[in-house]
């Protein structure tokens, strides 16, 4: 049994009645406060709550998804596909661009405070004196309300890594592994050999492993076969091939048989990453018919990836990509559907992240830059410090905001109809823009 965690000096508990009268907002507040690091891995102090409060195992299917960046698409694919056929979801995600409750949905819908107040109170008084980050207590909050909603499936992401993750106190039934890029080294290491391995600790002995990764590191290849967990390749037990306007791919079936399976094309999402959505249905049991897939997948929209629309006018494409593997399929994108116009990109990013990358990505594909600051977070990247290094590329209309409201503000005032105003970066960026359509909506 592990050593108890000692609440951190002055963070003094609440008692049991003043807990039932936070509001969601406390609540969040108060965890943000509450462990003495904003990221801790390792899995003995939330495995040690989640026995408290009999989270394991859990007893229905799990599919855990890691990977760079690929993973919100192959989970909202999950999402779609199984509520499509009747089947009760719990899905546990991060971050969130606007709501804590995007965080965790069931059935399809986002968890409602007072469920999430709920589960907070009851794992704050299983703690004891054990110490849990914020993450950590929002994935123990997933799981309980997902046992407490008795969902038949459960699909994880993971928020940082894999192996010491805190999705990875639950054993899934199905593991998928995006794309394998360089982001977070100071946390998962300075290669892509040694940042798949730690994306690979989410594997198992003899479960499905569906990889999705177009470009696999020898590090990542070699964790595969490690683990013992029964791998389905991209390219190979599953995969698509382009055909004019749709994708003509295919999954295979757990005893080896293929079956294609062709799709029209959606522009927003990665062919590979909704494939290995497919290919994780066919390992969990619930393969999805050619009427199913084209019913759901051309249409799908995750918020926040690629997400394009037109307002008053103008194309806005929101993308929190954050990381030049992110930003090179953002350019292809963007590439696919050319602009006649000025494009007009809002731009913030956290300082730890290749930004030089990033903006020589985008070289030729931005008209005129607004940068933003953004007071109170300590990580974020300084506009003034992106500004520099767009001059000394020798870009030319850049305009410097002291947040990401007036930044948004002025780009839209230069914006005219058949313009693109393209906002990227962090989730914070992407959140601030979805904030500010919702007020411009609400004066329309």
């Amino acid at each position: 049994m592990m050593p108890a965690v000692q609440t951190p000096p002055g963070q003094q508990r609440v008692s049991t009645a003043r807990m039932t009268e936070q509001s969601l907002a406390e609540w969040l507040a108060r965890l943000e406060a509450l462990h003495p690091r904003e990221i801790e891995l390792g899995l003995e102090r939330v495995a040690a709550v989640a026995r408290r409060l009999q989270l394991l195992p859990v007893s229905v299917p799990v599919v855990t998804v890691a990977g760079t960046n690929g993973k919100g698409s192959v989970v909202g694919a999950l999402e779609a596909l199984l509520t499509h056929k009747g089947i009760r979801t719990g899905v546990y995600t991060s971050p969130h661009l606007l709501r804590f409750n995007e965080r965790i949905r069931i059935g399809g819908c986002e968890a409602d405070d007072a469920g999430i107040v709920s589960a907070l109170q009851a794992i704050d008084v299983a703690r004891g004196d054990i110490s849990l980050t914020y993450f950590e207590f929002a994935t123990l909050a997933g799981l309980l309300l997902f046992q407490r909603e008795a969902v038949d499936v459960v699909v994880l992401e993971v928020g940082l890594g894999g192996r010491l993750d805190a999705v990875n106190i639950v054993d899934p039934n199905v593991a998928v592994i995006t794309s394998i890029a360089l982001d977070h080294q100071d946390w998962l290491g300075d290669s892509l050999d040694a940042i798949a391995r730690e994306k690979a600790g989410i594997l198992r002995p003899d479960i499905p492993a569906v990889i999705a990764c177009s470009e696999v590191p020898a590090g990542l290849a070699e964790a595969v076969m490690a683990s013992g967990a029964s791998a389905y390749w991209l390219g190979e037990a599953f995969g698509v091939e382009p055909a004019m306007q749709e994708w003509d791919g295919w999954v295979s079936g757990t005893e080896g048989t293929r079956r294609r399976l062709p799709l029209s094309q959606n522009p927003a999402l990665l062919a590979q990453n909704l494939y290995a959505a497919l290919q994780v249905l066919e390992c969990l049991g619930y393969p999805v018919s050619d009427v199913e897939a084209q019913a759901i997948l051309p249409a799908l929209q995750v918020p926040g990836r690629r997400q394009a629309m037109i307002v008053g006018g103008v194309e806005l494409v929101l993308d929190v990509a954050h990381n030049p593997a992110a930003v090179a399929r953002l350019v292809e994108f963007l590439q696919q559907r050319p602009c006649g116009q000025k494009t007009i990109a809002v731009f913030s990013a956290m300082a730890d992240k290749d930004i030089p990358s990033m903006l020589q990505l985008m070289r030729g594909e931005v008209d005129g830059w607004f940068l933003a600051d953004q007071p109170g977070n300590a990580r974020a990247a300084t506009a003034a410090g992106i500004a520099a290094q767009l001059r000394a590329a020798g870009e030319g209309m850049i305009s410097v905001s002291r947040n990401l409201r007036q930044a948004l503000a002025r780009a839209r005032s230069v914006a005219a109809a058949g313009d693109r105003l393209l906002v990227f970066g962090s989730f914070h960026t992407v959140a601030a823009a979805m904030s500010w359509l919702a007020r411009e909506r609400e004066k329309a």
